[in-house]
């Protein structure tokens, strides 16, 4: 059963030795371009005259575990990208008009499942929602009133617009918009989309308020339905609601460093199932009734981010702090937060990043109670009580021998995974690898 694994395994070995030859500075490579290919003989360029522009990337994740789950293993997934923009005032003198649409492929296998770790956040984040095609994007952004207003329409993920944070980690606890790791089936993040509407008014130079509304369909979280529909442009059926996300945003420079602060909640109007009482305002344990539904589901985040030593946007010291909180009668994991540090330009490398960040996850009280009362009534077939949090570290060093190629070893190390204290802690070597094209 393993002889497939080790395939693919050695597999992923030969495609992170090639990766690392292209950092020895491939003929076609400069140290100035942004792109592994170059600006394609100036025709990139002139193309972005014209208002299109493009957008080609890859990145894989390999991790092995030497501690924690049942087995030690290797396992390697991986994401290509690929996008274009349209200035549409360039194009067409569309004042105020762009288009935008990205196209992504993810490939390979788990560490999380295939190691048992039992983890509430993947330690390969480019792992996930169905390995196949998505159309990630496909939208149409109008502004209006000296771009004071915008206005987005189409297919988006929601963590594209909300709450919104690059993926420079590794652990999925600090990568990506986190209210989708906390309540991710109906908060989609990247890479599957949901056709909405956003308003964004920019009150002033530095702060805004946004509003959306995305459609809720489970088929969007269906990995068997992706794998066949997931890259069309298509309006499936069994939409249950609308999911209305709130932010208001802060983009100050203190002592001339940038800075990023944001507040925001939801609302989601499908509802849900209640985890502990049933139809009859009864424990569910007690009597196996069908679930109590909830008319609506709720949460809040605040993320914080500021650069605090250095150059703007250069070398130098930035923090961040990311915290989540969902309605804990419907969400399995209701709470996540994450603190971290990133240094640009370490050892006077001037491309190079150091990263370090810890965060945790809880699950839901109303769900430690029911496994409580349910160990009780079950003595011989007890399920496991997730009544801690999960508590994960990452440290990374990020080695940029040219822009385009970006080759990040990592160390993760999780406490109680799962928020399980009898599940072994997990200690995990990954390696994340990125390329522009």
């Amino acid at each position: 059963m393993e002889m497939p694994h080790r395939s693919k395994t050695a597999s992923a070995v030969r495609i992170l030795t090639a990766l690392l030859g292209f950092a020895a500075a491939p003929a076609f490579a400069t140290n100035d371009s942004p792109y592994l290919f170059g600006d394609w003989n100036g025709e990139r360029t002139r193309l972005a005259e014209r208002g299109i522009t493009f957008d080609f990337g890859y990145t894989g994740e390999a991790a092995h575990n030497f501690s924690g789950g049942k087995k030690q293993i290797t396992r390697y997934s991986d994401q290509w990208s690929f996008g274009s923009t349209l200035d549409l005032n360039k194009l067409w003198g569309w004042q105020g008009g762009e288009f935008q649409l990205v196209v992504t492929n993810r490939n390979g296998r788990n560490l999380s499942d295939d190691a048992g770790l039992g983890v509430y956040q993947q330690v390969q984040e480019v792992y996930g929602r169905g390995q196949t095609w998505h159309l990630t994007i496909f939208a149409l952004t109008q502004k209006f009133f000296d771009d004071k207003l915008e206005w987005r329409a189409g297919r988006l993920p929601v963590g594209t617009d909300f709450d919104s944070l690059n993926c420079d980690f590794q652990n999925l606890t600090f990568c990506g918009s986190q209210p989708g790791n906390i309540v991710g089936d109906y908060w989609i993040n990247w890479p599957v989309s949901q056709w909405t509407t956003t308003l964004k008014w920019n009150t002033t130079d530095q702060t805004y308020v946004k509003l959306g509304a995305y459609q809720l369909n489970p088929r969007y979280v269906d990995n068997t339905w992706a794998r066949s529909n997931g890259w069309k442009l298509s309006f499936p059926g069994g939409t249950t609601g609308v999911l209305l996300p709130l932010e208001f945003g802060w983009t100050p420079a203190i002592n001339g460093l940038p800075g990023s602060y944001k507040l925001g909640g939801w609302y989601n109007n499908a509802g849900g199932e209640h985890l502990y009482y049933d139809v009859n305002n009864q424990p569910i344990a007690l009597t196996g009734e069908a679930p109590l539904q909830e008319s609506a589901r709720h949460g809040g985040y605040v993320s914080l981010q500021q650069q605090v030593t250095g150059e703007a946007g250069g070398k130098g010291l930035s923090l961040f702090f990311n915290a989540t909180m969902a309605d804990s009668s419907t969400s399995p994991v209701d709470r996540q937060f994450a603190l971290g540090a990133m240094f640009n330009g370490p050892f006077n490398r001037a491309k190079d990043r150091i990263g370090v960040a810890i965060g945790t996850t809880r699950g839901s009280n109303e769900l430690v109670r029911y496994a409580r009362l349910y160990n009780v009534l079950h003595p011989d077939a007890p399920t496991p009580v997730a009544d801690t949090y999960e508590l994960a570290t990452e440290v990374f060093y990020d080695w940029q021998r040219i822009p385009s190629l970006s080759v990040r070893p990592n160390l993760q190390y999780v406490v109680n995974p799962g928020g399980v204290t009898q599940n072994r802690n997990a200690f995990v070597l990954g390696l994340k690898t990125s390329i522009a094209f």
